[in-house]
């Protein structure tokens, strides 16, 4: 069993945990995820790691209330435990000196690009964040990244705070100046497909994390396979890391949309 040692609540349904999980926050890098059970009956929900604290033995996850599984860790309270806290899994970022890295997150992926962006600016490297929500609101870790960024440039759907508009609106302007040695994007999959295709345009390597359907985290199940390259990968062993100009956007939304139908379909009792 795993201590809940804080519970925030970031944003309507955004909800932040400090897990004290010493093995896994000893061995957690930047880029990572890990899997959570909230109980002995509780589905396994893969969650990127949003910050980890070696010393204290702990480790941070930020999710949005969607589904059964995240509703029930999200009424669990600081002091309670969750069952099981398997990690750190997936490929860790890797963390090289590029010069400037622009570092993109959108909505709940946020938190994952803040802790790509802090180690990135440990590495000696100019770190320029673009973050972008619906509203304000959701503007989560807004201020833990703009600590960690030489610079942090803010967008918001409805204009309630920075620029009116979207990340890629953003990334546009500062690529017309200047070029980057790495994009770093995370978030909706059609954010982060609009900004690859800019990208690469510019000519600009950029990585892009992934998170697919997902069930074993392992590699076993298949469900969270990619098609990169024209190479059929699984996130959760591969990546979740890639080349955002060898993804197969498409062919991920159409999957993303398939299980999300089949969920809508199982609540309506179809």
């Amino acid at each position: 069993m795993y201590k809940i040692i804080k519970k925030e609540t970031l944003a309507p349904g955004v909800k932040l945990m400090e897990i004290e999980a010493p093995a896994v926050a000893e061995k957690a890098m930047a880029g990572q995820f890990v899997v959570v059970i909230a109980d002995e009956k509780g589905e396994r929900i893969p969650l990127t790691i949003a910050d980890f604290t070696g010393g204290m033995g702990t480790v941070s996850v930020v999710f949005q209330e969607a589904g059964r599984s995240t509703m029930k860790l999200g009424i669990l309270d600081a002091g309670e435990t969750i069952a099981d806290f398997i990690g750190p899994l997936g490929k860790p970022s890797r963390i090289e000196k590029y010069g400037t890295v622009v570092c993109i997150g959108g909505g709940v992926g946020i938190p994952a690009a803040y802790i790509v962006a802090r180690a990135m600016k440990q590495k000696g490297n100019r770190v320029i964040s673009i973050i972008g929500a619906r509203s304000k609101d959701f503007l989560v870790f807004g201020e833990k990244i703009r600590e960690a960024s030489d610079e942090c440039r803010i967008t918001t759907d409805d204009g309630s705070r920075g620029r009116r508009g979207f990340v890629s609106d953003e990334l546009k302007e500062l690529l017309d100046k200047e070029k980057p040695g790495l994009v770093f994007a995370v978030g909706p999959v059609n954010m982060m497909k609009s900004v690859s295709a800019m990208t690469e345009k510019y000519g600009i390597k950029t990585v892009v994390s992934l998170s697919p359907i997902m069930v074993d985290a392992t590699g076993m199940c298949g469900a969270c396979r990619v098609l990169v390259g024209g190479e059929t990968k699984c996130a959760c062993v591969d990546g979740p890391e890639f080349d955002g100009h060898r993804v197969d956007f498409d062919l991920l939304l159409k999957r993303q949309g398939m299980y999300l139908d089949e969920e809508k379909e199982a609540r309506d009792g179809r």
